[in-house]
């Protein structure tokens, strides 16, 4: 039973398929005569005109960010997917205070941090003498010590072993950095 019905749904289809090839087959000039071909009516096709199609973009996506620093090199560099977007001169932690190696992410930004000193707790409050600078992206913590990017008003101590394990950037870099990335975005800290 289940055969016989199959059987039909392919010859009904086949059948219109044939139908439909005949209704747009020329025909050949030596089977009638050009009399005869005049005859016989020609089905008309008929399209109904369709609107133009408009394509669908999908929204451009952006590709992650990460963060690589070199400690050799004494710069971090920004990616977007793999293709290296930004660069920038920056100071590690001076010997005995390096900077850790290791891949962390950015747990917390703020602008126009206060500063505790870490020897006799002493508060700086945002401002130009503040040594975080005027952006703060924190990438590490034990719990009781952070090391993070943070903008300087010691220009001269980027380039070097200078810090105790933060990364010193110039004011600008860093404000521009902190528009670039947020919570969450990958750190990698390089030898």
């Amino acid at each position: 039973m289940r055969f016989l019905q199959f059987s039909q749904i392919c010859l009904s289809s086949a059948f219109l398929l044939s139908a439909q090839a005949a209704t747009f087959a020329q025909f050949p000039a030596q089977t009638l005569s050009d009399g005869a071909r005049s005859a016989i009516p020609r089905p008309r096709l008929s399209i109904p005109e369709l609107p133009p199609i408009q394509p669908v973009w999908p929204e451009p996506v952006e590709a992650p960010v990460r963060l690589v620093l070199s400690r050799s090199d004494r710069r971090l560099y920004l990616y977007r997917g793999s293709q290296q977007v930004r660069s920038y001169p920056v100071a590690v932690g001076k010997s005995g205070w390096e900077t850790p190696l290791g891949t962390w992410a950015v747990n917390n930004m703020l602008e126009h941090p206060s500063w505790e000193h870490p020897f006799t707790g002493e508060i700086v409050p945002p401002g130009p003498d503040n040594p975080l600078g005027e952006r703060w992206i924190g990438f590490w913590t034990n719990g009781r010590s952070y090391i993070g990017f943070h903008g300087t008003p010691t220009r001269d101590s980027i380039g070097r072993a200078a810090s105790h394990g933060c990364v010193r950037m110039f004011n600008e870099d860093i404000r521009e950095l902190y528009g670039l990335v947020q919570l969450g975005t990958p750190v990698v800290v390089q030898p």
